[in-house]
C-alpha cells in the first residue's frame, strides 16, 4: 500500500514489483492458452493474457518504459509448472492454481490507491477462472477494459441506439399510413414532420426523466453506503471480507484485503460501489447527455422514410422511401448484432421485417381511411 511519505525510489520499486507480477501472469495465461483445445475458453485466456498485459504496459510506464520496449512474458517454476500441468493433465487442473494466483495480485493490489480499477480486474479474472473450472466459459469482448459496454452503461448510448431505431420505424409507419390515405406531398411532408419533432422531443424528456430518476437513486444509495463506512467501519470491513470471500479468496486472505482497504475510505467506498451495490460510480449516466443523443438519434432515424418527399412526390417518393427505410433498418440490426457477438444477417433480415410490416399494416389502414374519408 502506497503511503503520502513513500520516497520516488520506494514507489520505483512497488512499480517494478506489480509489473514483474503482471508479466508472470502473461506467462501462465499464455503456457494454458498454448494448451487449450476448446475455442471458447480459449477465447476467455487470450482475454485474460490481454488485461494483464494492459497491466504492465500501466506500471512500465510508472517506470519509463515506452511501450515498445515493454518487457514480455516471465517465465517462473510456476508458469513452467502450469504450463506442464495443463499440457499433460489439461487446463482444468492448472484453473485452481492460476485462481489462487490471481487472489495473490488482488492482494497485492489492496489499499493502493493507483490500483484500484486494477484490482477490480483481478477479481474479474479470478471469476473467470471460476467459470472455465465449472465449465462456463463466458468470453467478452475486452476483460475489465474498455468494451464498447462500457457506453452504453453511461445512457447516452442506449438512448441515442432505441432513439434511432423508434425514430425510423415509427417515422416510416406514420409516412407509409398517410401516403395510403393521400396522395398529397404536402400532408406527406407535414405528417412526417410534425412525427419527427413529436417523437424526438417526446424520447428527450422521457430519456431525460428516467436517467435523473435513476441517478438520484444511484447517489442515494452510494452515500448511504459512503456514512455506514463513516458510522459503522467494523461491520463494513466484515462485510467487504465476505464480498472478497465470494469472489474466491480464502477467509485470511479476504480478511487482510479488507482490513488494508479500510484504511483507505476512497477504496473501501469504491469496492461496496461496485460488488455490493453493483454500480459503475463513474458511469452513472448524464441526463443530458440521454436526452440529447435520444433527440438526435431519433431524428436521424425519422428523417430516413421522410427524406424522399423533401426532393420528389408520387409513387417515385413513396417507392425511395420504402427502399431507403429498409435498408436503413437492416444497417441498424446488422450493426447492434455485430457488436454484441450475434449474426448480423440474421438481425438485419428480422430488423427488416418487423419494419416493413409495421409500415404495411398502417399503410393499409391509411388506405381504408382515405376511402372512407372520400
Amino acid at each position: 500500500m502506497t503511503t503520502t511519505n513513500e520516497s520516488p525510489q520506494e514507489a520505483q520499486r512497488r512499480y517494478k514489483r506489480y509489473l514483474e507480477a503482471e508479466r508472470e501472469a502473461i506467462a501462465v495465461y499464455s503456457a494454458m492458452r498454448a494448451a487449450e483445445r476448446d475455442p471458447r475458453r480459449a477465447m476467455v485466456l487470450e482475454e485474460l493474457i490481454a488485461a494483464e498485459r494492459r497491466h504492465a504496459e500501466r506500471w512500465a510506464g510508472k517506470l519509463g518504459i515506452p511501450p515498445h520496449a515493454v518487457p514480455g512474458q516471465r517465465k517462473t517454476w510456476r508458469s513452467r509448472m502450469l504450463g506442464f500441468m495443463s499440457t499433460t493433465l489439461g487446463t482444468d487442473r492448472a484453473l485452481k492454481v492460476a485462481e489462487r494466483l490471481e487472489g495473490k495480485d488482488t492482494e497485492m493490489y489492496g489499499g493502493d490507491p493507483e490500483a484500484v480499477d486494477i484490482m477490480q480486474e483481478e477479481i474479474g479474472h479470478s471469476e473467470k477462472l471460476r467459470e472455465l473450472r465449472n465449465g462456463h466459459p463466458s468470453p467478452s469482448a475486452e476483460i475489465g477494459g474498455r468494451a464498447w459496454e462500457s457506453a452504453a452503461s453511461s445512457g447516452a448510448f442506449r438512448a441515442g441506439v432505441l432513439g434511432a431505431n423508434d425514430g425510423l420505424v415509427s417515422n416510416f409507419g406514420l409516412v407509409w399510413g398517410v401516403a395510403g390515405g393521400t396522395s398529397d406531398p404536402q400532408i406527406i411532408l407535414l405528417a412526417g414532420v410534425a412525427g419527427l419533432l413529436a417523437g424526438a422531443f417526446s424520447m428527450a424528456a422521457g430519456e431525460y426523466v428516467s436517467m435523473r430518476a435513476d441517478r438520484d437513486l444511484a447517489e442515494f444509495r452510494i452515500e448511504k453506503e459512503r456514512r455506514e463506512l463513516e458510522e459503522f467501519p467494523e461491520e463494513e470491513q466484515e462485510e467487504l471480507s465476505l464480498l472478497y470471500q465470494m469472489k474466491g479468496l480464502t477467509k485470511e486472505e479476504a480478511d487482510r484485503l479488507a482490513e488494508r482497504a479500510m484504511e483507505d475510505k476512497t477504496i473501501a467506498l469504491d469496492t461496496k460501489i461496485r460488488e455490493e451495490l453493483g454500480l459503475d460510480p463513474n458511469g452513472l449516466g448524464s441526463p443530458w447527455g440521454a436526452s440529447i443523443s435520444s433527440f438526435i438519434a431519433f431524428s436521424m432515424g425519422a428523417i430516413v422514410p421522410l427524406s424522399p418527399y423533401l426532393a420528389s412526390s408520387g409513387q417515385g417518393a413513396f417507392i425511395a422511401s420504402g427502399v431507403l427505410s429498409g435498408l436503413a433498418l437492416m444497417l441498424v440490426g446488422g450493426a447492434l448484432a455485430a457488436l454484441s457477438g450475434k449474426n448480423p444477417l440474421w438481425a438485419a433480415l428480422r430488423m427488416l421485417a418487423i419494419g416493413v410490416a409495421a409500415a404495411a399494416l398502417t399503410n393499409s389502414i391509411g388506405r381504408m381511411v382515405g376511402v372512407a374519408l372520400k
